[in-house]
């Protein structure tokens, strides 16, 4: 059995993704996505070792404490010479997802054979694997343009249209007549309906309705309703520009194609439309008609109209109600976290 995992992560997130004080850790960067040969190069480091690559840090191993711990002075920088994707910028998770997702798939299919696909379903290519309790019926499953995964107890009902690639993680639901384009990624828990592009949602968010989604990452515990519609494509075919945390402005993120970025907890109402590029903080709440503006703040209430503050108290009534659907308590470490967003977003409560 290997050692449990170690983070290095801002202080308020400590308590969620702590520190394992083992001796000798190694250190990978998180935007990093994994592959054979950088596995190889991270874990033959020794201590005081740093891999490297177009500048920017790989991982590193280190004996030294979390106190301590940055990129350690007089480290012995090794260069990496092989292929790597790294996710600096949110809009890169699903431009990189096509690539990854078939990564993904030869791992988790490896010296293994598919449940038998129902005979009610029209079949297209041979990248498709179901996990034994999977469920899929009287759908249309095109792996010819990237594989296809079904995962424990996951569902894609009647009338399904798929063309790969597509990851349902386990216990997950594309509802009937649901339309995927590809490079989509939907997380345990979640239910997806209408037409999807290029987008991911992460564990127990829901698309449970008509409506389009494209280039969009959505976050945990998000809600979209019915008829929800973001904008993934400039009238003037221009690249999109995003709001950026980090420098306090629009950045261009050199897409041609970019939708709606979510954070956890966040819903809309019925008919909401996103434009082009639309950041969403964590759990805010967006409804009414018109376009909201293309960065909406944490903890925000409102939509093109105008926003307000969401009161916190009234925020973990809601956070609460939808995680005990799915059995999982909001505890007092996820609250102190969410709280510490709410305080971190002075910004966004004089809106």
């Amino acid at each position: 059995m290997g050692l449990p995992p170690s983070f290095r992560t801002v202080e308020y997130l400590q308590r969620k993704y702590p520190h394992q004080p083992t001796g000798l850790n190694l250190y990978v960067n998180g935007g990093l996505c994994p592959s054979p040969e950088l596995i190889d190069s991270l874990v033959e480091l020794e201590d005081g070792q740093a891999l490297v690559a177009e500048n920017a840090l790989l991982g590193f191993m280190s004996t030294q404490s979390w106190e301590d711990v940055d990129l350690p002075s007089g480290v012995e920088e090794i260069p990496f010479l092989g292929d790597f994707r790294l996710c600096r910028f949110p809009w890169q998770l699903f431009a990189e997802n096509g690539a990854e997702l078939e990564h993904d798939f030869d791992r988790l299919t490896k010296g293994r054979e598919s449940a038998e696909i129902s005979k009610s379903n029209t079949v297209l290519g041979g990248r498709i694997f179901l996990e034994p309790s999977a469920s899929v019926e009287a759908s249309i499953l095109n792996a010819n343009t990237g594989s296809i995964y079904v995962g424990d107890e996951a569902s894609i009902l009647e009338g399904c249209m798929i063309r790969g690639g597509l990851a349902l993680a386990e216990h997950s639901q594309l509802k009937m007549g649901a339309k995927i384009y590809g490079a989509t990624t939907l997380g345990p828990y979640c239910k997806a309906g209408g037409e999807i592009n290029n987008s991911i949602l992460f564990g127990y968010s829901n698309k449970g309705h008509d409506g389009f989604l494209g280039n969009a990452v959505l976050g945990e515990w998000c809600n979209l309703g019915a008829d929800t519609n973001n904008s993934n494509l400039k009238n003037n075919y221009d690249e999109v520009k995003i709001w950026s945390y980090v420098e306090k402005k629009f950045i261009s993120t050199g897409q041609q194609f970019c939708g709606l970025i979510m954070g956890d907890h966040s819903k809309s109402g019925i008919n909401t439309m996103f434009n082009t590029g639309t950041i969403v903080g964590v759990s805010s709440n967006i409804f009414g008609s018109g376009f909201p503006r293309n960065y909406i703040p944490s903890f925000s209430w409102g939509g093109a109209s105008g926003l307000i503050p969401y009161r916190f108290e009234k925020a973990m009534e809601t956070a609460d109600r939808m995680m005990a659907r799915r059995g999982i308590e909001l505890d007092s470490i996820e609250i102190e976290i969410l709280k510490e967003v709410y305080s971190l977003n002075g910004e966004g409560q004089s809106n």
